[in-house]
């Protein structure tokens, strides 16, 4: 199994890792104040979104390189690496220059010449799941990242689309060890939008520790009720405290640090 070094933060090893922070950057006094407390709570890496892909275009779409400087900023302050989504290859070079890893959301699991535009970066690819994309799919998307001379590849789980409207989507947590038998890559289940619902959280990051994910895209807020951007799914900074400090038993149970 191959691991990703991001900034000393060793992904695939012997340690667990949990990557936190907003759905989207709002403001310096947000985001900082998430970075704070995620980082004090145990997590090791920062994520926030500078460009949102949002299904209505009157939504928020994101402050954009605004976004990626405050996240710079918060890198600085609190030691953290950063993940943000990349949307598309104009964008590549900037967002490289910011960010420590690059997010392929959803919509752009297979935008092929987006994958390529991420790799040649040279930063390591957070490759999620597309909402209807089989196993087989997704791998060969991954693919693109590889065979573009970019070894630092990741793959997230992050539910798919179903039948089901319980849930915002479905969380396949099967992918885990099925991607762990056909690559060699890390894999991370982000299961704020695996679930769609805060209350779900806790549960379903207790199950892909249990079944050999090597790390966590959770979201969390400073007050999810006025969020800009998918307030439903995101954990309160005592929400996530409480999840670092629950999972540890289950951490320790699979072996992990």
């Amino acid at each position: 199994d191959s691991t990703v070094d991001v900034r000393g933060v060793v992904l695939g090893g012997r340690r667990f890792h949990i990557m936190a922070g907003p759905c989207s950057v709002e403001s310096e006094k947000q985001l900082m104040t998430v970075a704070h407390a995620v980082r004090e709570a145990g997590a090791t890496i920062l994520r926030g979104g500078a460009f949102k892909p949002r299904t209505s275009p009157y939504e928020f779409q994101g402050l954009g390189e605004k976004g990626l400087k405050l996240l710079a900023k918060a890198r600085r302050e609190t030691g953290l690496p950063i993940i943000t989504e990349l949307l598309s290859e104009q964008q590549a070079e900037m967002v490289a220059e910011y960010a420590d890893i690059l997010q392929i959301g959803t919509r752009n699991a297979q935008n092929f010449q987006l994958l390529i535009a991420a790799a040649r970066t040279g930063r390591p690819v957070l490759l999620k799941r597309g909402l209807a994309m089989r196993m087989e799919e997704w791998l060969l998307a991954g693919e693109y990242i590889l065979a573009n001379d970019n070894p630092n590849l990741m793959f997230c789980e992050r539910g798919v689309r179903t039948f089901e409207t319980y849930t915002r989507n479905t969380l396949d947590l099967a992918a885990i060890p099925i991607l762990k038998r056909e690559s060699h890559c890390p894999v991370v289940i982000d299961p704020s939008q695996g679930a769609g619902r805060a209350d779900l959280v806790a549960s379903l990051c207790k199950g892909a520790v249990a079944m050999g994910a090597d790390a966590l895209l959770v979201e969390v807020h400073s007050n999810p009720a006025e969020a800009w951007s998918d307030g439903a799914q995101q954990l309160t900074l005592e929400g996530f405290r409480r999840l670092v400090s629950d999972l540890r038993p289950f951490i320790a149970a699979a072996g992990r640090e």
